[in-house]
């Protein structure tokens, strides 16, 4: 079986929303990584030298290669990626081996098989 790593950085509201929509389409955990920070295009506004930013959840899914789009693009839609600017992004990277995860094999096999 082989694994894809999705990386999501989100908006912290919206860390519960993604992580269960992400479930939902087939993912079988997450972890997630708290006060990450980042810019995009433009730079967060400051106050009297402060800046002001939302705070971001770094969130990785190790899942399986066959349902990785499907999962990357509820994240998307969820995490309203595509709608407002700076509000996230996901992406996903190879995996070329993992240990640790022989239960979530046991679970995905069956799910995997209906699909191809």
């Amino acid at each position: 079986m082989h694994f894809k790593l999705i990386i999501a950085l989100v908006e912290d509201t919206k860390t519960d929303a993604v992580m269960d929509a992400a479930r939902s389409a087939g993912a079988t955990g997450a972890t997630v990584i708290n006060h990450a920070r980042g810019e995009g295009l433009k730079r967060s506004k400051t106050f009297f030298g402060l800046t002001l930013e939302t705070q971001r959840d770094m969130l990785l899914f190790l899942v399986e290669e066959h349902m990785s789009r499907s999962i990357l693009e509820t994240i998307a839609t969820v995490g309203e990626f595509d709608e407002k600017p700076g509000t996230g992004i996901a992406f996903q990277i190879d995996v070329e081996d993992a240990v640790g995860v022989r239960q979530q094999i046991r679970n995905l096999t069956e799910a995997v098989e209906d699909q191809i």
